[in-house]
């Protein structure tokens, strides 16, 4: 079997790739540059305050990695490799100087075999690491990017910080493996179109040295129960093949829609005397993800030239059409090199809670790591996965698709593995102005080309959005005076792939992040801005606080505390809004995912759900009961309510399930300075699976109480109190002007 050793690093700058760094010091791998050189100085958190601008010097320079080698013991024929899962992003890997591998693009692993290079104990191993890749000096934002594989996002966005990671980001190690070892292993499978069959194949590429073993093959259910297994001698050529027909599978299935079961297949290679050298596990969920047109959709145009209206956007999975529910997967870490298994676990954990089935991951942040992919497999999360290629203009340079084809393959290879894989996506945002791509761009038929080969059963959109899908709007209040009540009420989309409700973060969260002579009032120029709280967005130069909005509804805060408990109210009733608005445009809309989940570092406001690492904002509660399978729902004209005005609301009951509701009630009511108001008894009808009901309009006319500053609609289903919800708006006691 193989073994894995560890390496000693140490890094350093140098101002070119044959310089010797004045100094070094110890390295952390997996991590980046940046992290090794702050903590060999003693740099405080990069997090807090306005400390991420003391590092900007460092995207600028070479960094040189080196390792001195203490071989392990190797017996027999038995050979020693350097492996290395991803350096960011251009570098040249050395032995003693000599040049021995040299790659652009962090997503392609790579190995060298050291026996072949005769390397012995002692001799010097170097990763020099280049500086970031620039298209041109200034202006210092993301088009900076535009030329190169590099995700864009570390160049500067209205929620990342102009900070751009570099060095080995992956796991690297040596690794002696005998000379006979399995060089790849991969199963696939093809089901019938009536499900009832899979068959199921699988491909084995071993070492020359293994032409005269074995290889066995087994392939165990979810409970691990053994369902067949195959053997065969490995040919001359090295592969073997083996295929197999498996009835009644069962299938994988999003977490709200069934269970994510999970087969496993594992290869095995035995020597000629019946030791096992080496093996390989995978493992194989069953399902058939296609995007289809919605329900009309043919209809529209009526006239001639007929064509198609939309492109399609419904999900269809397991010949089941489902409502897609989730949010944007943004990097977790500035850096990726500090990402593991546990930083993904609890926030896949929250997105599952929250009763999300789709996560989007935006095309400006690096493809996560296998982990992520292995957790959402687990936990039956549907995966939107771009390629790192967002808001700008990519071109036909030849370098440039060299090194696009190189990346996306690797992505490919890997991802394509994973259940969890639902649509490939070229790119954040390349159909608009201010990227100027379009259909005919190379760097997407390239795209597209290289998912056809390697992953043809998973659909492939160029970009988000496309026409007829919402991005957008991310503000509760425009500036035109219209809430989200009127902007998503107005809609028709036939996705929402992006939508935001800013709000800040906690009292206490703001405390870890901004000065305390900082903290109140927020003021540009501190780190309210440096955090995005404001300035962050060209739109509104208090956004993503969005003091401007919170003094229409509520007038001049008077403590930070007071900011903090007004915005997350507006983005908790405003993400309540948009969510239960897109499922009731069910079937033409079928896809509703907000801007944005997660964060890569502290911000003081964002569109976010969860702040960074892992914790959930207010927000976060109010989308997940928006969210829910079935639930009671209003929808409201509007925020702000006054005396003796005359209330009004829809109801309606949304049910994104595969089970058909029984009849049954709501009981609306509106709480306001202490006093209940009923509003009537809906005694509706059985619903139909996977659709919505809509109910009456409830009235009533608003009194006067000088105490109150909100009033609750309250909706409540006696025999299913898991539907019931609540409506939180403002209430000015006197009448409108």
């Amino acid at each position: 079997m193989t073994s894995r050793f560890q390496l000693s690093w140490t890094v350093g700058p140098a101002s070119s790739p044959d310089a010797t760094p004045a100094r070094r010091v110890p390295a952390a791998v997996p991590g980046a540059v940046q992290l090794d050189w702050a903590r060999a100085e003693g740099w405080p958190p990069y997090w807090q305050g306005d400390n991420c601008r003391a590092y900007a010097w460092m995207e600028d320079v070479y960094w040189i990695y080196t390792a001195r080698l203490d071989l392990p013991p190797r017996t027999g024929r038995k050979r020693l490799f350097f492996v290395c899962g991803g350096v960011d992003y251009q570098f040249v890997a050395r032995l003693n100087g000599a040049v021995l591998h040299e790659q652009e693009g962090m997503f392609t692993p790579f190995e060298i075999d050291l026996t072949a290079h005769k390397a012995r104990t002692g001799d010097t191993l170097d990763i020099v690491v280049f500086p970031a890749p620039k298209c041109h000096a200034e202006p210092a934002d993301r088009t900076q990017a535009r030329e190169s594989v590099k995700p864009a996002v570390s160049y500067g966005w209205d929620w990342h910080p102009r900070l751009i990671p570099l060095g080995i980001w992956e796991e690297t190690f040596l690794e002696v493996r005998p000379a006979a070892h399995l060089r790849d292993a991969e199963t696939d499978y093809e089901l019938s179109e009536d499900f009832s069959t899979a068959t199921v194949a699988a491909v084995v590429v071993a070492s020359p040295a293994a032409r005269r073993g074995r290889v066995r093959w087994t392939f165990t259910a979810p409970d691990g129960t053994e369902l067949f297994h195959e053997e065969a001698r490995v040919g001359p050529e090295g592969t073997v093949r083996f295929s197999r027909t498996l009835d009644r599978p069962m299938l994988w299935w999003p977490h709200d829609h069934g269970r994510p079961a999970l087969h496993t297949a594992t290869v095995e290679l035995f020597a000629a005397d019946g030791r096992r050298i080496d093996m390989r596990t995978q493992r194989v969920g069953f399902r058939r993800v296609r995007l289809v047109m919605h329900e009309g959709a043919w209809s529209r145009p009526a006239t001639f030239p007929v064509s198609r209206n939309h492109p399609p956007i419904t999900v269809e999975i397991n010949d089941r059409t489902i409502f897609a529910k989730g949010s944007n997967w943004v990097n977790p870490e500035i850096f990726p090199g500090l990402v593991t298994a546990e930083t993904y676990r609890p926030l896949l954990q929250l997105a599952r809670d929250a009763h999300f089935n789709l996560l989007r991951c935006w095309g400006g942040a690096p493809v996560n790591k296998e982990a992520f992919f292995d957790q959402c497999d687990e936990l039956g999360l549907l995966v939107w996965q771009e390629f790192p290629l967002a808001c700008n203009l990519y071109g036909d340079d030849p370098r440039y698709l060299r090194v696009l084809d190189q990346e996306s393959r690797s992505i490919l290879r890997r991802v394509r593995r994973h259940a969890c894989r639902a649509i490939w996506g070229g790119g954040n945002e390349l159909f608009n102005a201010w990227s100027g791509m379009t259909d005919q761009a190379k760097p997407l038929r390239l795209l597209d080309r290289n998912c056809l080969e390697l992953d043809p059963d998973t659909p492939f959109l160029p970009t988000a959005p496309l026409d007829g899908m919402g991005h957008g709007d991310y503000r509760f209040r425009d500036e035109s005076g219209r809430e989200v009540y009127q902007i998503y009420a107005a809609a028709a989309n036939t996705a929402y792939s992006e939508f935001g409700c800013p709000g800040p973060s906690s009292v206490e969260y703001l405390k870890t992040i901004i000065p305390a002579d900082q903290l109140f009032p927020p003021r540009p120029g501190t780190a309210w801005q440096t955090h995005h709280g404001l300035g962050a967005w060209e739109v509104e130069p208090t956004a993503w606080l969005c003091l401007d909005t919170l003094r229409h509804y509520f007038g001049e805060a008077v403590s930070l505390e007071e900011i903090v408990a007004r915005g997350g109210w507006l983005q908790s009733e405003g993400y309540k809004c948009i969510f239960e608005e897109a499922r009731r445009q069910k079937p033409r809309c079928a896809m509703a995912l907000n801007w944005c989940y997660n964060e890569p570092w502290p911000t003081a406001a964002n569109n976010s759900l969860v702040n960074w690492p892992a914790r959930p904002k207010a927000a976060y509660a109010a989308a997940a009961s928006s969210c829910r399978p079935v639930l009671a729902s209003a929808r409201l004209p509007k925020f702000s309510w006054h005396g003796n005005e005359r209330f009004a609301a829809e109801l309606w009951l949304l049910n994104d399930s595969d089970d058909e509701l029984p009849p049954g009630q709501v009981v609306a009511s509106v709480e306001v300075g202490g006093e209940t108001i009923a509003l009537l008894t809906w005694s509706h009808g059985a619903v139909a699976p996977n659709r919505n009901l809509a109910g009456p309009a409830v009235h009533c006319m608003f009194p006067t109480h000088a105490a109150a500053d909100r009033c609750t609609l309250v909706l409540r289903c006696p025999a299913a109190a898991h539907r019931d919800s609540t409506y939180t708006l403002a209430y000015l006691p006197f009448p409108a002007p």
